[in-house]
C-alpha cells in the first residue's frame, strides 16, 4: 500500500528553526537566557523534534529518525544542563566541560552533513552551518571568549533561519503543488550497484 501519511520532516525542521534562533538571539547578547528559551527549547525544539523522530522512524527514515531524535535530544539535555544547577540536582558545569559537550555535537552534525549531499542544496546548507555554529560555540567556551560566542551567535541566527525556509519551502511547494520556495534538489544519476545488475536510485 501507498504511504499516505504527512512528511513530518517541516514540523521538526521548524522546531529546530525557532528554539536555535531565540538561543542565538540571547549568544549574540541581546536578550538573557529567559523562559522564552527554555520553554521553547522542552516543548518545540525537544519534544516537538523527538515527536517527528518517531514519525520519520514510521515512515523508515533512517537519517529523519536520527536527525530529528538526537536534535530534540539535544534541546532537552540543555535545558536540563540548565535547570539542574538551578534546582540544586548538580553542580553547573565550567566552561571545558561545555566546550567538549559542543565538540561532539559539532562532530556529529558533520557526519550528518555528508548524510544530506544527495538531497538538496538548502537541507546542506543547514547542516553545514549547524556544524560550524556548534564548532564556534565549543571554541567561545574553550577559550573564554565573547567576541566568538558572538559571532557563533550570528551564524546560528542564519542556521535557524535557513531550517525555517527549508521548512515551508517543503510545506508551500507541497500544499501549493507548485515551486513557491525553490530547495536546490542535488541532480544525480541512476548508478550500478557493485556485483549487482539492480540499479540504486540516488
Amino acid at each position: 500500500m501507498p504511504d499516505l501519511t504527512a512528511n513530518p520532516a517541516p514540523l521538526g525542521l521548524m522546531g529546530f528553526a525557532l528554539t536555535t534562533i531565540l538561543l542565538n538571539i540571547h549568544n549574540l547578547g541581546v536578550t538573557p537566557l529567559s523562559a522564552v528559551i527554555i520553554g521553547v527549547g522542552i516543548f518545540y525544539g525537544g519534544i516537538a523534534q523527538v515527536i517527528v523522530g518517531v514519525m520519520e522512524w514510521k515512515k523508515g527514515n533512517t537519517f529523519g529518525t536520527t536527525a530529528f531524535l538526537s536534535y530534540g535530544m539535544f534541546w532537552l539535555s540543555l535545558v536540563a544542563i540548565w535547570l539542574l544547577p538551578a534546582l540544586g540536582v548538580t553542580a553547573a558545569p565550567n566552561k571545558t566541560e561545555m566546550a567538549f559537550y559542543l565538540t561532539l555535537w559539532g562532530v556529529f552534525t558533520a557526519f550528518m552533513f555528508i548524510g544530506t549531499l544527495r538531497t538538496t542544496r538548502a537541507l546542506q546548507f543547514v547542516f553545514g552551518s549547524l556544524a560550524v555554529l556548534f564548532f564556534l560555540l565549543a571554541l567561545g567556551d574553550a577559550v573564554n571568549s565573547t567576541v566568538i560566542t558572538q559571532i557563533a551567535g550570528a551564524i546560528g541566527i542564519v542556521c535557524g533561519a535557513s531550517a525555517m525556509y527549508t521548512a515551508m519551502g517543503q510545506v508551500l511547494n507541497e500544499t501549493l503543488k507548485r515551486e513557491v520556495l525553490p530547495l536546490f534538489p542535488v541532480k544525480t544519476e541512476k548508478a550500478a550497484v557493485s556485483h549487482s545488475n539492480t540499479p540504486e536510485e540516488a
